[in-house]
């Protein structure tokens, strides 16, 4: 049985609550201004137009994961960078990522039943039956706790865009890579007490007296798949001999306070991509369309 978007929906907001007007995940974060100047190697893989070079303005909102606006920062979670990238022809392309390595299950429905065993009080029984269930999951358990961990900073966070994407040269070679936002300011978490001690908002303020003192920046990354690699697995890695290519830079420089505003909604979407990137046959990644529209409806309404 494959759930519906509406259903994956629901299930995020019986476990973090209903909160009208905000995300039903990620619900907690902040929007930020800059822009994405793509290298000379970029150019090469795709015809993608905000790959050949020249900057574009973007907006990124950094987030935690869960589905409560009034979580605390200190909490474990997730965190998650999205990436919109505004192209000279009017049209937008968006990357999301996440900290996590890899997407912790392998189809939409084990994603909800996952998703589902956090609900308390049931917890306590739920996630070890769906782990029981799902072996894979649980080999995957530790490099995902440690993705939870709080960070010192959303600046200081490497960030992994899960699916694959077929890139489309002008030549008319393809391949399969996948996204990884790499900090400038290197990747350092903080324990539990320390997060605690600095406050309920500490990443949200953190961010903003950065931004204050000068730009953030990321390299962004591509991995690309040799032959045989899964593609349309988000939960399966590739392995680490890959080749790596440096795409270029995202460069932070402020918040943005113009999006978002009144009655303007902000939509991040894995799948809206432009010519010259077309999505894998990964039904995660063509799911998400689906619940990311659902849930921004449920926000208009």
């Amino acid at each position: 049985m494959t759930v519906s978007a509406q259903q994956a929906t629901d299930a995020a907001n019986e476990v973090f609550g209903r909160h009208p007007g905000f995300r039903a995940l990620h619900a907690k974060g902040t929007l930020l201004s800059g822009t994405f100047t793509a290298s000379a190697e970029a150019a090469q893989l795709t015809r993608a137009a905000h790959m050949q070079g020249e900057p574009h303005r973007v907006t990124v909102r950094v987030s935690n994961g869960s589905g409560r606006p009034d979580g605390p920062d200190y909490a474990p979670d997730l965190r998650g960078l999205a990436v919109k990238i505004y192209l000279p022809d009017g049209s937008r392309t968006d990357i999301l990522a996440q900290t996590s390595r890899r997407f912790p299950a392998h189809t939409q429905d084990e994603f909800i039943e996952l998703l589902r065993a956090q609900r308390r009080p049931a917890v306590a029984w739920k996630m070890p039956l769906f782990l029981a269930r799902h072996p894979d999951a649980l080999a995957a358990l530790p490099g995902f706790l440690a993705a939870l961990k709080p960070p010192e900073s959303y600046a200081q966070c490497t960030y992994y865009a899960i699916h694959a994407y077929r890139f489309l040269d002008a030549e008319g070679g393809s391949r399969y890579v996948r996204y990884t936002f790499v900090p400038e300011a290197g990747d350092r978490r903080i324990s539990p007490r320390e997060a605690k001690g600095r406050g309920r908002d500490y990443l949200q303020q953190e961010i903003r007296r950065r931004l204050e003192q000068g730009p953030v920046r990321f390299e962004l990354e591509l991995q690309v798949a040799a032959p045989g690699d899964p593609v349309e697995d988000p939960a399966a890695a590739w392995p680490s001999d890959r080749r790596r290519v440096t795409a270029g830079v995202l460069e932070l420089t402020g918040l943005d306070t113009d999006r978002e505003q009144g009655d303007d909604v902000l939509l991040f979407d894995p799948a809206r991509v432009t010519d010259g990137i077309e999505l894998s046959d990964d039904p995660v990644l063509q799911f998400r369309h689906a619940v990311y529209s659902d849930s921004v409806a449920r926000r208009m309404a």
